[in-house]
């Protein structure tokens, strides 16, 4: 009987106090909701700085190329290599052929 009246006690405080309670669950699920979303913004601003960095290096490679390109398609650079690497030389006035379509 005791026991009962117990029982019976701690259900009029749950039903009493129950505004209480649904309002301290929501306190509850809003803190680990803070937690969790902060720990997600700290992962996803990581990921950010690691790919700005990735950026920086594949515009200084991007640069460093196009200056390459441009040293490699100067004239001069291509004559000096014909030149070198396959012996030829401009043709003078009596090696040249005209060729005229008709």
């Amino acid at each position: 009987m005791a026991a009962r009246a117990l029982v019976f006690d701690i259900w009029q405080d749950i039903v009493r106090y129950s505004v209480t309670y649904i309002l301290l669950v929501f306190v509850v699920m809003s803190a680990f909701s803070v937690i969790y979303y902060s720990h997600i913004n700290r992962q996803t601003t990581s990921e950010l700085e690691i790919l700005f960095s990735k950026k920086d290096e594949l515009n200084i490679e991007w640069r460093n190329l196009l200056l390459e390109q441009s040293s490699l398609a100067e004239h001069s650079a291509i004559e000096s290599k014909a030149k070198r690497l396959l012996n030829m030389k401009r043709p003078d006035r009596d090696s040249e052929v005209i060729v005229s379509l008709k």
